[in-house]
């Protein structure tokens, strides 16, 4: 229902657009409607990065008010853990395409 709504506003994907091939942030908009409307497993199936999206956010923010050791490690696992669901979900949803 809240989805039904925020789509109004929701950016289009240039790369789609001009084309035709969605890129490898398509549905984190919808992901994240979806996410505060509390559909979590519909979120995950849209857009699976948006949890590891979130949790590198979450520590970021965290480090910023608090200081601990191996932090920068922390945030460079956390970046390539986002980048390497990013990449993987992505060649699966375009493998069902082609």
């Amino acid at each position: 229902m809240f989805l039904k709504g925020a789509e109004d506003f929701m950016i289009p994907c240039m790369n789609k657009k001009i084309f035709g091939v969605e890129c490898l942030g398509c549905g984190m908009q919808r992901a994240t409607a979806l996410l505060f409307s509390g559909q979590f497993e519909a979120a995950f199936k849209i857009y699976p990065a948006i949890y590891a999206i979130l949790l590198l956010l979450s520590v970021v923010v965290f480090n910023f008010f608090v200081k601990f050791k191996y932090d920068y490690q922390l945030k460079i696992t956390l970046i390539l853990l986002t980048a390497t669901v990013m990449v993987v979900s992505y060649f699966m949803k375009m493998s069902h395409f082609m």
